[in-house]
């Protein structure tokens, strides 16, 4: 048994919640997502609870039960309260900031770096090296945070680069020098 899979999901009182199918549509205070469930996997709605139940117990169906109870439980989070990351810069020197829709990050390189989100994901800074990615979308919002990070990922000499709020950066010692 999917330990994951048979939980059940509260419905908080403004999400709203069709099915048609395997075609889920969830509308909330903060917006609305769609979501096409794996095979074998079927969602019925029980009062303010949904349950995922899986057609047969073939090995793809027990993989997709989990799966298919998370990705619907993601959505009536987010379009109930939304998720953000947030993502520090740290270096001399190094900055950032947002201007009209676009993120511009000075990091080092010769030209600065300007990465625009997609629809539906807004992107704030803080003191010029908190940056804030939020959205109801939590694919959207992981996808974007790592793309920033990659751009000048931590490295580990210096610590210098952008990494995730709370990261951990283990410091390597250098060279040793002449005796």
């Amino acid at each position: 048994m999917s330990r994951i899979g048979t939980l059940p999901i509260s419905v908080p009182d403004k999400v709203e919640i069709s099915i048609d199918g395997k075609f889920v549509k969830v509308k909330g205070p903060k917006g609305e997502l769609e979501q096409t469930l794996p095979d074998f996997v079927t969602l019925e709605q029980e009062e303010n609870q949904l349950k995922v139940h899986r057609t047969h117990d073939s090995r793809k169906a027990r993989e997709r039960h989990g799966l298919a109870r998370t990705l619907v439980a993601n959505m009536v989070h987010g379009v109930s309260q939304g998720f953000e990351r947030r993502l520090q810069i740290q270096g001399v020197g190094y900055r950032a900031q947002v201007q009209g829709r676009t993120l511009v990050l000075n990091v080092g390189f010769s030209h600065p770096v300007e990465i625009t989100p997609p629809e539906g994901l807004e992107v704030n800074v803080e003191k010029n090296t908190d940056i804030i990615i939020s959205g109801i979308n939590k694919e959207l919002v992981g996808n974007l945070t790592a793309k920033i990070r990659a751009v000048r990922p931590p490295e580990p000499y210096k610590g210098k680069g952008i990494r995730y709020l709370g990261e951990q950066v283990r410091q390597k010692a250098g060279k040793a020098g002449k005796k």
